[in-house]
């Protein structure tokens, strides 16, 4: 028996030489010999798959392999649009709960309305069965022009009631722009939660909107923003630059460098003038990276925030005739200055690195601005004004804003960490929603005048208590103003629009707080102007 495994295994080989033998030969002929000689069956696909995997884990932290399910999902986001109903939803205690409906969408036009419950779609009753998103949205979303039907379930004056509905599906578009709105006169806002293949057109829209409603200057909102296509952060510093500057470039041992440089989609850019302020954190990576390196290294704005995440390596994406894909590194992003956007790490070591983040909080560095570490070797001269700026990984911020911890209490993540938070913001907007579109007809007066009730509060606790988690008097007490806050901005959320939400954190949020100071007050113009 073993002279035949050596005999096939001899055959496979044997149209190589020993001089032409390469790697790819060696794992092309390892792969046949197990799909040949190995003692139970195989799924030849997956030993593949694995060992694209293996490889790319012994290289960086950002080389990946996507089956085509899941490269269909990776896309999607960033893409623009997809097809489906036209809603946006929660999975509350496992029923799906409609927030809002997509203006001029397939389900709007059929009369489904934010508050709806969701539950059987076509022939598949999908509440109370506790499934995944993933699960719900694959039976929602399907190609343009067929039809799904699902039925609601409706509280209207308290009574419950079922409504068959058939949607038709089409394309749903996917929004970059979380809320565009003017804080104060002359000072306008944007958050970018992404970029994607739309983001730099809503950039537009939403800058032309806001100067009609007299904006002068900008606050720049890309905290927690992971980034995405390169084209569109260069396209949007093409709005924020003069004309021509270098926005970003990329190099490689395979790859040579590459300027990218920026231009205006009309004659001049749309906000080259006034004061702009850039709010990032430790999540924001990527394209957003290189957005607020640009404007520092340029000196054309105040970096206000925390340490970004250093992302700055290139993935070529790769696809297969399967539809799958590989995302394979192949250069640095590198600021107009030379900094290497890309913090260190070790080639093969995926787990410290993902663990960066508990570290620099850990140390300090989250909290407090002399536990940043500036490395002087790395440090260069800002390209308009020569003020020192570092590199060394991530974007480092010209204005420090530390998380405060205080309200973040253990009692307030367990009950967040429930959903419980969502499932009682909910509850409220079923109970009030007419009583509060009555009393406060805009945002702006729900805004100013709706306030969290201590009752409400304690119903909150009530629920907490229902699930399971103990009472803390001392910590629900530290954590008061966090859940009244998010509370309100959820239902704010559900009743009027996704930007409500953004416009009650914001009243409270210390980095905003912070961003609106610089932007009103000399120190802009001192930070510009001044080494750190």
């Amino acid at each position: 028996m073993k002279k035949l495994l050596y005999a096939i295994f001899a055959l496979l080989t044997s149209a190589v030489s020993a001089q032409q033998f390469m790697p790819v030969h060696k794992l092309s002929y390892a792969e046949q010999a197990i799909a040949q000689m190995y003692v139970d069956s195989v799924d030849q696909d997956k030993l593949v798959e694995n060992a694209i995997v293996g490889m790319l884990k012994s290289l960086d932290p950002h080389s990946s392999y996507s089956n085509a399910k899941e490269t269909q999902d990776l896309n999607e986001p960033l893409d623009g649009s997809f097809s489906g109903i036209g809603i946006s939803f929660n999975m509350s205690t496992d029923t799906l709960y409609v927030i809002e409906t997509i203006g001029g969408g397939p389900s709007e036009r059929v009369g489904i309305l934010p508050g709806d419950r969701i539950i059987k779609v076509n022939d598949t009753v999908i509440a109370g069965v506790k499934m995944l998103n993933s699960d719900v949205m694959r039976r929602l979303r399907g190609p343009k022009g067929t039809d799904v039907d699902v039925t609601v379930l409706r509280y209207e004056a308290a009574s419950p009631d079922t409504i068959a509905f058939r949607i038709t599906r089409d394309d749903i578009p996917i929004f970059s722009v979380d809320a565009a709105y003017m804080v104060e006169p002359g000072i306008g806002y944007i958050r970018l939660n992404k970029f994607g293949a739309e983001t730099h057109k809503e950039f537009v829209e939403a800058v032309k909107k806001l100067q009609k409603e007299g904006m002068n200057d900008l606050i720049l909102d890309l905290s927690d923003n992971g980034g995405g296509y390169l084209k569109a952060s260069v396209d949007i510093l093409g709005e924020l630059l003069p004309n021509g500057s270098l926005a970003v470039f990329t190099e490689g041992l395979n790859n040579p460098k590459y300027d990218y440089l920026a231009f205006p989609s009309e004659a001049k850019p749309l906000f080259g003038d006034g004061k702009l302020v850039v709010m990032m954190n430790q999540y924001s990576a990527s394209a957003s990276e290189i957005t607020a390196g640009a404007i520092q290294d340029w000196d054309r704005g105040v970096i206000v925030g925390r340490r970004s995440f250093g992302k700055g390596l290139v993935q070529r994406p790769i696809p297969f005739p399967d539809g799958s894909m590989m995302r394979l590194t192949v250069a640095h992003y590198y600021t107009p200055t030379g900094r290497d956007i890309q913090k260190p790490y070790t080639k093969g070591d995926g787990e410290a690195y993902a663990h960066d983040i508990i570290d620099r909080f850990n140390h300090g560095e989250l909290m407090h601005a002399d536990s940043i570490k500036y490395i002087d070797s790395l440090k260069v001269n800002s390209l308009r004004l020569n003020r020192p700026i570092y590199g060394g990984g991530g974007i480092y911020p010209d204005k420090f804003v530390g998380i405060d911890t205080t309200e973040n209490t253990k009692y307030y993540r367990q009950v967040m960490a429930k959903g419980l938070i969502n499932r009682f913001a909910i509850k409220i907007v079923d109970n009030d929603r007419k009583e509060i579109l009555a009393k406060y007809p805009t945002d702006a007066d729900f805004l100013k005048g709706y306030t969290i009730s201590d009752k409400q509060l304690q119903e909150l606790y009530d629920l907490a208590t229902a699930e399971k988690i103990d009472f803390n008097e001392e910590e629900a007490a530290l954590s008061k103003p966090l859940f009244s806050m998010v509370l309100k901005g959820l239902v704010g959320r559900d009743i009027y629009e996704s930007a409500t939400y953004f416009k009650v954190y914001n009243e409270r949020d210390p980095m905003f707080k912070t961003a609106l100071d610089v932007i009103k007050s000399k120190e802009y113009s001192d930070i510009l102007k001044s080494p750190k």
